[in-house]
């Protein structure tokens, strides 16, 4: 047989194959008398990847992860106060003088924040941001499973952006904390929270970068805000604050805050901040009822080429904290530090710029002990230097304990002291929680401070909690004007009828 016949019957061959298996496939693929689409679905050559011959590689694996904490990962819906700040004459209103768009019992509409939290115990304790919750004077929770509650605030703390609430439950889903600093550059992660609206999202992305700064914590008290955040690629939208960032393990790593955007939905990049400042800072709110700050006490700035050219000087490493200033009587002044001094770590930690530092200090309380390594003419040097708190000694801030006192199914408490200088008041009663039905139909809502009431006698001040339950005796079978302000400083007032 010529080379010229071979060629050709395998050509031909190959030709007559190709057309058996086109006939062969196409009949298999026919759907054969079915009469559902599963039927139809099931001859289809399409779902290659289906069935035990594919499965999805370990390192990469987001099902496990995701069915272990979203049912610890809730929507929090705050009400934050009056739309519009009234100053209205509640006298004039109590005499019969209208007033156009306002009446008695007619308070303005109640807007909502709406943000995430994370389940982090059994018994019902939930980490969200303080920006969810601030000002807020009622906090409802919904879990997974569509169960709601009402939270009562622990504690805030508006320098890390962070607040611990709590709902009344048990044997509650709940996430563990992780490690944050055992996270690497790369990590898949995991973000779940209810962005828009839409409860129980979950997006995937992987940690972008660490002890980022990127300055949204301003004019914080004292200067003492903290932004060490992780930044990620998982999706984050308005919506996800206060909800969870987890890796692969399922364990907590970060609470989702932030975005960059120029346009207020995701353009990018996230920040969450990392677990292991959450976790102190939730045990101090949980132990303490306030945050406890050890502080060092000194001035800092990023060592970089653009200080080095500012201050004329040659540093001896490319990353690290400079000191410009040492406070007096501080904490690193007590342990030598000087100003010219760059501290390259903290307890054996590298220290690669200010957010770096401020973050591990941030984790110390007044009186704790850290070691601080530095370099100082061209020499590696540690010293132990004690932690002070913003006062300048090493006292624990105490839990502010305020006098609450029942009236009528309504628990009125006294003002803490932080809240009367911050809305310049001399005093009040709090509404700490109402179950009188009079009160609620004419307004009276938790966290509305009353500063006065106005009777047949006319108007008094309230002083305290105790004063309030007083002069409520005093005017039983009246109908009173209760005056005062929410704790954002909205000012407001209801008419209710005191039995």
């Amino acid at each position: 047989m010529s080379k010229k016949l071979f060629f050709l019957g395998v050509l031909v061959a190959a030709l007559v194959g190709g057309v058996v298996a086109i006939a062969g496939v196409s009949f298999l693929l026919r759907p054969q008398n079915a009469d559902s689409f599963d039927e139809k679905q099931k001859s289809s050559f399409v779902n290659l990847l289906s069935g035990g011959d594919f499965t999805v590689p370990d390192g990469i694996n987001f099902i496990a992860s995701a069915e272990l904490v979203t049912p610890a990962v809730v929507h929090v819906k705050s009400e934050v106060g009056y739309t519009s700040r009234s100053q209205r004459d509640p006298i004039q209103e109590f005499f019969g003088i209208p007033e156009q768009g306002m009446g008695p019992g007619r308070p303005n509409a109640m807007p909502v924040s709406s943000g995430s939290g994370v389940i982090i115990s059994p018994d019902g304790y939930i980490v969200t941001n303080n920006h969810v919750i601030e000002g807020a004077t009622r906090v409802d929770i919904s879990l997974d499973n569509n169960k709601r509650y009402e939270a009562t605030v622990v504690g805030t703390d508006p320098t890390t952006d962070l607040a611990l609430l709590k709902i009344e439950g048990d044997n509650l889903p709940f996430i563990k904390f992780g490690d944050s600093d055992q996270t690497k550059i790369g990590e898949w992660v995991l973000a779940v929270g209810n962005p828009f609206d839409l409860n129980s999202t979950v997006t995937a992305g992987i940690i972008s970068a660490k002890a980022r700064n990127i300055g949204i914590l301003r004019d914080v008290e004292n200067n003492l805000q903290i932004e060490s955040f992780l930044q990620t690629d998982a999706v984050v939208n308005p919506g996800n604050s206060g909800g969870a960032l987890v890796n692969l393990a399922g364990e907590l790593i970060g609470i989702n805050t932030a975005i960059a955007s120029s346009t207020g939905t995701f353009n990018g990049y996230s920040f969450a901040i990392p677990s292991t400042l959450v976790k102190k800072v939730m045990d101090d709110l949980l132990k303490y009822g306030a945050v406890q700050r050890g502080l060092l006490g000194v001035q800092i700035q990023n060592v970089s080429p653009e200080l080095a050219d500012y201050l004329g000087k040659k540093f001896p490493v490319e990353q690290g904290v400079y000191v410009g200033g040492v406070n007096e009587n501080s904490a690193g002044e007590e342990a030598g530090l000087k100003e010219g001094d760059i501290i390259v770590s903290l307890d054996g930690k590298p220290v690669n710029n200010v957010a770096n530092l401020q973050e591990l200090v941030a984790r110390k309380r007044p009186g704790d002990e850290v070691v601080v390594g530095y370099l100082r003419d061209g020499k590696t040097l540690t010293t132990t230097a004690t932690l002070k708190n913003f006062s300048g000694d090493t006292n624990i801030v105490k839990r502010e304990e305020p006098k609450t006192i029942n009236f009528e199914g309504i628990q009125f408490e006294d003002v803490k002291q932080a809240t009367k200088d911050q809305l310049q008041i001399a005093g009040g009663a709090v509404i700490k929680s109402n179950a009188n039905e009079a009160w609620r139909a004419a307004g009276a809502r938790n966290g509305f401070i009353i500063t006065s009431i106005i009777s047949d006698s006319g108007r008094k001040r309230v002083s305290s909690a105790q004063d309030m339950i007083n002069l409520l005796k005093d005017v039983q079978g009246e109908e009173i004007v209760v005056l005062g302000m929410f704790p954002d400083g909205t000012e407001y007032y209801f008419e209710v009828k005191v039995n």
